[in-house]
């Protein structure tokens, strides 16, 4: 077997359970792996320099084809509700069908870190069957020195061949695409997928199940740190503004989707960012569509025109295009990938209903009802089905990489609001005027001058009203924003079908909150939005 690159010597590829191999490639550049993808057919350069791949059927991640091995370990510990378990001897067969995949072929290994806090770091080693993916992990994680790749020590094992295909009856999942955690063994096998996000997002699944047990939150969230050192860390599901609003020029950014939380302050996860791309633009997110043009860059399913120039309005294979890119391509980024304790806490949703207020002021019981609710909303035409607006309550931001109940998530992340004193807002980057086909998206001028307050302190000293629905605080006027977009009732042309939409959302909230009420105490439910009458014109 041929080998290249700098790696442990002490510790090779048998630390994964592969062998027969026909060559591997340890931790090679960018310049290799990209030469090596275009060699191999694995994508195209743009006309600027990047490497733009495409992945297939799958362009986003499959959560139903995700598995955890139950054991004696992982049983009183994983949320099973939320968690599809896979016998050990069936993860055994799959494990050994890898490996009997993987002999004969050319494969690249990359020894990261998970974590830029060292003492709860975790340093995992990426086989890939593919050039790109390679590239794509080594920007997304964080790199070693080569002197620390010489003595590098791997705790997690992941290896991603998507010319695997598994048979569920063998391998005890539900189609030919898999992705299976061990986490006692720390082996995590991703099969039958090209889409390069279950990697990522693998890192993170298993750093939700270690971390909470030593009292260390794991969040899916933005964070970034102003010029007075205060931290601020944006939660959202996808699409609700992580990675836009964290990318702020006045602000140093921490990182872009999974953070941190313990002893010593909010600390990354990753080194690098995995950032949407459909309709972006120079003007509305420069720092971000700079690194579009840079050598290193991966650009997931964004379509080039004659010219190789990416077309980001066009989302004909997908509306998750994606780049992904190692966070010093940002210029602003920091270099440590850690803050101080946060000041504000910013809880993302895009309400396709229009009736949220642009943001609100949450109590510490608020903040962490609206974290274990998550919610936020699809829109028309994103997804097959989909016709009207449609309310998702995925808990903590993130329920497909929680492998413990959110109880434990949300009591941390209540204790450490408490502790540090921290200011919780909700903010609103969905509609206003009216739900989605009606109203207008909330102007992104009017999100930032609102975030801006609330992250420079003056916010807190606005006059507040209740809001009638929901129980939350929302300012009455803020400097430099209109004062009717702050009530969104008076936004609608007819009040009484606002009142009514709000109610439908309300209810909504409740009932996807039921399974919640056993883990909080009373201050908690009594954060629930309110059951009340139609409101008169």
């Amino acid at each position: 077997m041929e080998e290249t690159g700098i790696r442990n010597s002490r510790i090779g590829i048998e630390s994964t359970g592969l062998s027969g191999l026909s060559s591997l490639r340890w931790n090679a550049g960018e310049a290799e792996l990209v030469e090596t993808a275009l060699q191999r057919g694995e994508g195209r350069l743009t006309a600027h320099g990047a490497l733009v791949v495409t992945t297939g059927q799958h362009t986003g991640r499959s959560p139903k084809d995700k598995f955890v091995v139950r054991d004696e370990t992982t049983d009183p510990r994983v949320w099973w509700d939320n968690n599809k378990p896979m016998d050990p001897a069936a993860f055994e067969r799959l494990y050994e069908d890898f490996k009997a995949q993987a002999a004969g072929r050319d494969l690249f290994v990359q020894d990261l870190v998970g974590g830029a806090d060292e003492a709860n770091a975790i340093r995992a080693r990426v086989v890939t069957e593919f050039a790109w993916h390679s590239l794509f992990i080594r920007n997304l994680l964080i790199r070693p020195t080569a002197e620390e790749l010489e003595s590098f020590v791997p705790e997690l094992t992941i290896i991603d061949l998507p010319s695997f295909k598994a048979d569920p009856e063998r391998h005890g999942c539900r189609t030919e695409t898999v992705i299976a955690c061990d986490f006692t063994r720390n082996i995590i096998l991703i099969g039958g997928t090209t889409y390069a996000g279950e990697m990522k997002k693998s890192v993170f699944t298993v750093l939700n199940y270690r971390l909470p047990e030593t009292g260390v939150m794991p969040m899916h969230c933005s964070a970034n740190i102003g010029a007075n050192g205060d931290t601020a860390v944006f939660f959202g599901l996808s699409g609700t503004g992580k990675t836009t609003l964290s990318a702020d020029p006045r602000r140093t950014l921490i990182g872009d989707d999974e953070h941190g939380w313990g002893e010593d302050g909010v600390f990354n996860f990753e080194g690098g960012c995995y950032a949407k791309t459909i309709r972006l633009s120079a003007e509305a997110e420069p720092e971000i569509f700079a690194t579009t043009r840079m050598f290193g860059t991966v650009l997931e399913n964004v379509i080039l025109d004659e010219n190789r120039v990416p077309n980001f309005d066009d989302g004909s294979l997908t509306e998750n295009t994606r780049a992904a890119y190692p966070l010093h391509f940002i210029p602003n980024a920091s270099d440590t990938g850690r803050g101080a304790h946060p000041k504000n806490i910013i809880m993302l949703t895009a309400d396709a209903f229009g009736v949220m207020p642009p943001i609100a002021k949450l109590s510490p019981a608020e903040a962490m009802y609206h974290f274990l609710s998550g919610y936020t909303a699809k829109v028309a035409g994103t997804e097959k089905g989909v016709t009207e607006p449609e309310a998702t309550f995925s808990t903590c931001f993130g329920a497909p990489f929680m492998p413990r109940h959110p109880a434990e998530y949300g009591n941390l992340l209540r204790d450490l609001i408490a502790r540090h004193e921290v200011d919780c807002w909700l903010v609103s980057t969905g509609w206003t005027g009216g739900a989605y086909g009606t109203g207008r998206r909330m102007p992104i001028k009017v999100t930032r001058t609102l975030l801006n307050a609330a992250l420079d302190g003056s916010l807190k000293n606005a006059e507040f009203r209740t809001d009638p629905h929901f129980g939350f605080q929302v300012p009455v006027a803020v400097p430099g924003v209109e004062t009717a977009i702050l009530d969104p009732r008076s936004t609608w042309a007819d009040g009484v079908a606002y009142d009514a939409q709000a109610r439908k959302l309300a209810d909504m909230f409740r009932r996807n909150f039921e399974k919640f009420e056993a883990h909080v105490d009373g201050s908690v439910l009594g954060a629930a939005p309110a059951s009340l009458p139609l409101a008169a014109e």
